[in-house]
């Protein structure tokens, strides 16, 4: 199994897959959370091949994109992984990836079934991808993509959502922040990514503090 040829399959085929993808979940998010996962696996002991292999594919098929079907992408990635030949302990281990990065996966009880640290990095990642500049920008383009209401006043955020309700949410953009992106610094699991998240949710909490003053006409 030649590993490096596998890398570069995927990250070709991620790239054909995701060519037409909404903007905060096309290659380049793939490819930032691929950099970030191999940065943050210099400093734990894990497997770089599962780590790899998990961030490129773990949003192949988001369920936001397909009626919130979570079957599409570990099938996807199943059936890719084959056609290379990598061995089934190494597919099964991607696709749980893939079944359980998902920050909407924390409402559930039994969101720590699958654990790895491979999972953890690859998670990680994921989540530094969605705060800080990027994750502003990311949380906004897909609001657009949405027709959101940028900001209702009147409308507050739900901090006791279930799973479900978190899915079929259609609420303000702004509320996102606190129903997801302000609560992930806390949920961090690696000593490297739990340093650079706190200094991403500071700086989405200034940005915060100048929405405000703009939109109340202060500032």
């Amino acid at each position: 199994m030649n590993k490096e040829k596998i890398i570069s399959a995927t990250i070709n085929f991620v790239k054909r897959e995701l060519k037409d993808a909404e903007g905060g979940h096309d290659w380049f998010h793939i490819e930032r959370v691929f950099k970030n996962a191999v940065l943050i696996s210099k400093d734990e002991k894990a497997d770089a091949f599962i780590v790899s292999l998990g961030a490129l594919l773990h949003d192949i098929a988001d369920p936001k994109f397909y009626n919130g079907d979570e079957t599409v992408g570990p099938k996807i990635a199943t059936q890719f992984l084959k056609e290379q030949e990598v061995d089934t302990l190494i597919i099964t281990h991607v696709v749980n990836i893939i079944k359980h990065i998902s920050f909407k996966n924390s409402f559930e009880k039994d969101a720590k079934k699958f654990s790895s640290i491979e999972l953890k990095i690859v998670q990680d990642a994921d989540r530094l991808d969605a705060i800080g500049a990027i994750g502003i920008a990311r949380c906004f383009n897909y609001g657009g993509f949405k027709n959101r209401t940028l900001y209702d006043p009147e409308i507050l955020p739900n901090l006791e959502m279930t799973k479900d309700a978190y899915k079929k949410s259609t609420t303000p953009t702004i509320n996102h922040f606190y129903e997801k992106l302000l609560l992930l610094k806390n949920q961090m699991n690696t000593t490297s990514g739990t340093k650079i998240a706190a200094q991403r949710h500071d700086f989405m909490e200034v940005y915060l503090q100048q929405f405000y003053g703009e939109w109340n006409g202060v500032k």
